[in-house]
């Protein structure tokens, strides 16, 4: 059943950028332009979800269960359930999600997860075949990306170039992310097939981009910029604009720092001395916030929505909701009518659980 909900409170916070930092100027109350409901609960750690063009959601479970809801009703049923060699210890297990463009010819559909081999874990994407509302194994398109407790990325996205773009961290292995010959610590693109695009940055790899230590978010605006969110080492968490075969610098460099090694990309925005723990970003199409960049935050609690100047390249103004008033938020994405779903992380081991949780939510312009 959907709960809705009333009168949420939150912080604007706006925010003066120059060439040296960022300054929170103000803190105050306003109008929230969403109603709230209650699509899902009693969720194990949903990670991502994708939306069908019917407007069909699927939710991965990090524990290894994908589930779908209809018509705003969660399934009791998985779609999936997987099992060895797959694991889910620490941040790793069921990850990202993504449906192919064409999923109305060939029912296909990318998720990334961990798995163990020979007392070693490693994370790879497999493309799965939807028949009679259950999913088979249908092909692994990559293999063999380092992963571990920490730090595996996850993110799966596909690009207006109908491309398939992965952001894998550096498990826990910083010099990996330096390395042009791991796929870890990396932004990977490829063809929905798993071959390498002929115009990737590096000649026969996946890697788009790199120096990148845990890279949680990717979202495209309507001039197909790419916007990256990732979570610093201690604070010093990032935005990025994403340019094929770029470093970023970790872990030289972290925040405004630069490198005396390598050329490296500043980043639009980091939170300074703050911690946020982006995770899902989401570039919204129509409604209230349209033009603006949402980031679920984890470590932060809270949603922050970010406005950009016209060319999408620099942050006019961020503002902050929803602040500690449902926990950590991992997950955001735009539904086809201009509603926003939210997931909550707060079963992951790091959360304050509350009743109903895990939880997704869905803000519906007023």
């Amino acid at each position: 059943m959907r709960k809705r909900l009333s009168s949420i409170l939150y912080n604007s916070i706006f925010r003066k950028f120059n060439d040296d930092n960022i300054n929170v100027n103000e803190n105050k109350l306003g109008q929230f332009p969403y109603e709230i409901e209650v699509v899902a609960e009693n969720l194990y750690v949903p990670w991502a979800i994708a939306i069908g063009d019917d407007g069909t959601i699927l939710v991965t479970e990090r524990i290894g269960r994908i589930r779908i809801i209809k018509n705003d009703i969660l399934q009791p049923q998985p779609l999936m359930i997987f099992s060895t060699p797959f694991v889910s210890q620490g941040e790793g297990g069921l990850m990202g999600i993504a449906i192919d463009p064409y999923y109305s010819q060939n029912h296909y559909i990318y998720v990334m997860h961990s798995y163990g081999d020979s007392n070693l874990i490693y994370n790879r994407v497999v493309r799965l075949l939807e028949n009679n509302n259950s999913l088979i194994m249908e092909r692994i398109v990559i293999d063999k990306i380092p992963g571990g407790r920490i730090h595996n990325g996850g993110r799966l996205k596909i690009g207006p170039d109908h491309k398939l773009y992965i952001t894998t961290g550096d498990a826990g292995n910083s010099s990996l992310a330096q390395d042009p010959f791991s796929t870890a610590g990396k932004i990977l693109r490829i063809e929905l097939d798993g071959s390498i695009p002929k115009d990737n940055p590096f000649p026969n790899s996946p890697i788009y981009s790199l120096g990148h230590r845990n890279p949680q978010g990717l979202a495209w605006n309507s001039k197909n910029i790419l916007y990256e969110s990732e979570h610093g080492q201690s604070a010093h968490d990032e935005i990025n604009i994403i340019i094929p075969g770029v470093n970023y610098g970790w872990p030289l460099v972290q925040g405004d720092e630069e490198s005396v090694e390598v050329v490296t990309q500043k980043s639009l925005i980091h939170s300074g001395e703050e911690t946020w723990a982006p995770s899902g970003i989401s570039l919204v199409k129509q409604g209230p916030w349209k033009g603006k960049l949402l980031v679920a935050a984890l470590r932060g609690q809270q949603l922050f929505v970010i406005s950009l100047n016209r060319d999408g390249t620099e942050v006019n103004n961020i503002e902050s909701f929803l602040k500690n008033e449902y926990g950590r938020l991992r997950e955001v994405v735009e539904g086809k009518d201009g509603s926003v779903y939210l997931t909550t992380s707060n079963m992951d081991g790091r959360g304050n659980p509350n009743i109903g949780d895990d939880k997704i939510l869905r803000l519906i312009p007023r």
